[in-house]
């Protein structure tokens, strides 16, 4: 709905980041995406265990191993075809290095340390760069979890 219900005031109404034919492949990306990499790294920040920490970080590693080997052969998730699931990854990607490395100890690999997963971001920040302010980003991370940093 929000691809299209809107584009009487759009910018750029023609932007349609749900094709219909890649809608599916969306779907199948979303469901290893969001439970292991989006939600992942909450998983393992917000562990209570060691066990939950262990099973979190093992399920976000596979995940991104996974996604840099899609990114072998794809400009994009879904192939040429920039969608939400490149938005939804990509929000998470870029906050990995700078936050979710050090807050949620996340730090078994960084994302710069994937060629395909590095250059893709750095293609996506050209379209995205606008809307993603680093200092904002950290500021709230590291000031608004007292369970986390209980001096933020």
């Amino acid at each position: 709905m929000l691809n299209e219900a809107f584009n009487d005031f759009a910018e750029n109404p023609t932007l349609d980041l749900n094709p219909p034919e890649t809608r599916d492949l969306q779907k199948e990306l979303n469901d290893f995406i969001y439970p292991n990499i989006n939600n992942g790294v909450y998983r393992s920040g917000f562990a209570k265990t060691q066990l939950a920490y262990d099973e979190a970080v093992t399920d976000l590693y596979a995940s991104l191993d996974k996604v840099e080997a899609i990114l072998d052969t794809k400009k994009y998730l879904c192939g040429d075809v920039f969608t939400l699931a490149d938005i939804r990854l990509f929000m998470t990607l870029v906050r990995f290095d700078e936050v979710y490395v050090v807050y949620f100890k996340t730090n078994k690999k960084k994302v710069a340390e994937y060629p395909n997963i590095h250059n893709y971001c750095r293609e996506l920040y050209q379209k995205l760069e606008p809307v993603i302010h680093m200092d904002h980003i950290k500021t709230h991370y590291f000031t608004s979890h007292p369970t986390l940093n209980h001096y933020a």
